[in-house]
């Protein structure tokens, strides 16, 4: 490899090259320079000009960023209902919204923002009915609500809380402990955690975290080596007992979790994103110092969901595709000992909960939530009825709870709070949104396509009732499709409002996730990633045949995952569609795995260090499919300063090459975020603001008014 890297921040000109747009905008992107870095990857040159922009310290890289949102919010401040889309939007998300409670000693607790707060607040009361006061308000914690809190884990007896703060939406978190009666924080404070849950046992917690990295290095660094600690309340982090590290594999991730009862210790050891292997220490037996493999790894899912006196009860895909329930006993983990409690059906058993001794099991049909109550043997007692197509959630509690409280949420509506009385098997509202809009104009569809190899494909349609199939309808094309992680119906304020405004919401179930299987899952794996491109464009092709839209009303929008989803589609079929939004996108194949958790993904998407993998790479790479002289959709690609998930290098350099490689009038632009991350923990205004300009741009573009 041969760089020409240029420091001097004196080099870095903003010359501009003037585009002509057909709305009469005229854009001066910032000259980008380019540099003649060359890779060899297996025997092929691949020329990367704008590695610069991988440096997020370097002084140039800083300028180009103040460049082009310069360029960006110029472009979106001339749009004449800019402002309007802002107010709109502060309107509708102004209204209270609770998360549903859960019980810990003799408290209640639950979220709730009471409109246009940055971050939920933490509130508990005495029982189901009495005075919220308010626990942990992380608005507090900054002045622009950029403070997130995190896992939250109470002790056994309830006597103490530990819970984790993000700052700026970056993945790594800071944890305390508080004394519940009091509210008192503790001396506690413990760093560089990333990836990890918290697990209380007697007078401390066990949690996973990284070495103390390089202050450069801290948002983009290679992440290696994560360990599992002890914390002993009332010590120092150097003091904690470290658990579990493996020496002989830096790029293996390891957490621990606990039965209820604190008897079993459970290791979870990944190798990335899919694929885990499963160990177990009894703590009751001193003799077993170690762990003890439980479900060796990595070819498949396994996870523990709780014991039944000595046994297990885990949850696995291992020779089920759709994840069965069953009954290990540690000191026979064999395969051939294992007991079915709940065996494998054609739909997806996403998860199974547990509660005032039941099982409760949640499947996925067509993308939809069914929910199922048997007893600890495996008995089938009831289904609990859920009012239609939606995504419903928080089904469990513990052993002595007679009661639970469960969310239920649509496209359309909101979420609403049940209380399930586990006795009876009866659900009652127990609280209902008060939102500042109709739902009962809006409606939701799911239709099917054939994709290009024959697959069939679901698609959820969301619009305002009485819509009219003459292809002139705004859509906005939604997408994931990777990591085993499904799409199902979920609420959202500013889709809402795209649909008041007239447009179309469609979200496509493509195959990479997990909405039925494994196998679905595995068909959108590596080498044939190309499926999940297939199957968007599918849907997108279906639409126009179907006159829900046409090309020209069409937008595309996914992030991270779906980033790359966007990238890929809007570089394989430009003349698709008219708008792209590309967020926090993996857009770059060729060196993602050289970043922070990158090397995670290498199981999902494969590597361009391995010969047989680099081919299929490079054909979809969304930044090295970009060819000179084509015209692309109108773009604006999102992302965040602090973001160390997918490292905003991916989006600087696809938004550098895209600007050079565009023909025509549509705009290439790039809006970054300071003080932002990933998404996760976003404070509300930053929402609203980001929420504003992305619908002003896909809206303008797609000659909508309002």
């Amino acid at each position: 490899m041969k760089s020409f890297y240029l420091k001097s921040f004196l080099i870095f000109t903003l010359m501009s090259t003037t585009i002509g747009a057909a709305d009469a905008q005229q854009i001066s992107y910032p000259f980008t320079k380019k540099t003649d870095t060359v890779d060899d990857y297996h025997g092929k040159k691949i020329a990367d000009p704008y590695r610069w922009l991988e440096n997020d310290h370097a002084d140039d890289t800083k300028a180009w960023v103040i460049e082009q949102n310069k360029v960006t919010d110029g472009y979106l401040s001339k749009i004449p209902f800019r402002d309007k889309i802002k107010a709109r939007l502060e309107e509708m998300m102004n209204y209270p919204k609770y998360g549903a409670p859960f019980r810990e000693g003799k408290y209640y607790y639950f979220y709730k923002n009471d409109g246009l707060q940055n971050q939920s607040v933490l509130y508990r009361q005495l029982g189901t009915d009495g005075t919220p006061e308010v626990f942990i308000d992380p608005n507090k914690l900054s002045d622009k609500g950029t403070v997130a809190l995190g896992a939250l884990s109470f002790s056994k007896d309830s006597r103490y809380a530990a819970y984790m703060i993000a700052k700026a939406g970056s993945d790594w978190q800071e944890a305390f402990v508080m004394e519940v009666e009091t509210k008192k924080i503790l001396t506690d404070h413990l760093d560089w955690i990333k990836f990890s849950g918290l697990s209380w046992k007697g007078d401390g917690f066990y949690y996973s975290r990284y070495d103390q990295p390089d202050e450069k290095a801290r948002l983009s660094g290679k992440n290696e080596f994560h360990k599992v600690y002890y914390h002993k309340l009332g010590t120092s982090q150097e003091q904690d007992e470290l658990v579990y590290v493996d020496k002989e594999h830096p790029l293996r991730n390891a957490g621990v979790g606990l039965s209820e009862d604190e008897r079993f210790l459970f290791l979870v050891t990944t190798e990335g994103t899919s694929g885990n292997e499963l160990s177990v220490r009894d703590l009751q037996d001193a003799s077993q110092t170690d762990f003890k493999l439980l479900v060796k790894g990595f070819a498949h899912d396994p996870s523990v969901v709780d014991n039944v006196g000595d046994q297990l009860l885990v949850l696995t895909n291992e020779d089920a595709p759709n994840y069965k329930l069953v009954l290990i006993d540690p000191k026979n983990p064999a395969k051939e000992n294992w007991k079915t409690i709940i065996p494998e059906k054609p739909e997806v058993l996403e998860g199974v909960g547990t509660g005032g001794g039941k099982l409760f099991a949640r499947y996925l049909k067509d993308a939809s939530t069914k929910v199922y109550q048997y007893d600890v043997t495996g008995k089938l007692e009831q289904e609990i009825q859920l009012p239609g197509i939606g995504t419903a959630s928080g089904f469990g509690g513990k052993k002595e709870d007679q009661q639970f409280f469960y969310t239920y949420t649509s496209f359309v509506a909101p979420a609403t709070i049940y209380k399930y009385d586990i006795a009876t098997g009866k659900s009652e509202v127990y609280k209902r949104p008060e939102a500042k809009f109709d739902t009962e104009q809006f409606e939701t569809k799911q239709v099917f396509f054939t994709s290009k190899d024959g697959t069939k494909v679901p698609v959820f349609l969301s619009y305002k009732k009485g819509i009219k199939l003459n292809g002139q309808n705004p859509v906005l094309l939604y997408g994931y499709g990777g990591f085993n992680i499904p799409l199902t119906p979920s609420f959202s304020v500013s889709n809402l409002f795209f649909m008041e405004q007239g447009g179309i919401y469609a979200v496509v179930n493509l195959r990479g996730g997990s909405e039925y299987g494994e196998s679905w899952h595995k068909a959108g794996m590596k080498e044939k990633k190309q499926n999940v491109f297939d199957d968007f464009i599918g849907a997108a092709e279906y639409l126009v045949k179907e006159k829900y839209t046409s090309p020209a009303k069409l937008a595309i929008r996914g992030g991270s995952n779906g980033g790359l989803l966007v990238g890929a589609c809007m570089t394989q079929r430009p003349d698709l569609f008219k708008v792209a939004l590309p967020a926090v996108g993996v857009l770059d194949m060729l060196r993602y795995q050289r970043f922070t958790i990158g090397w995670a993904w290498v199981v999902e998407y494969g590597s361009s260090e391995k010969a047989d993998e680099f081919p299929y790479l490079l054909k979809y790479s969304p930044l090295h499919n970009l060819h000179k002289g084509t015209a692309y959709p109108a773009t604006l690609i999102t992302t965040g300063d602090h973001d160390d998930r997918v490292v905003p290098a991916h989006s600087f350099k696809f938004a550098a090459a895209l600007q050079e490689a565009n023909k025509g009038s549509n705009p290439m632009l790039i809006r970054i975020e300071t003080q932002a991350g990933h998404g996760a923990g976003k404070p509300t205004s930053k929402v609203i603001e980001e929420a504003a300009d992305v619908w002003a741009f896909t809206m303008y573009n797609l000659g909508m008014k309002m």
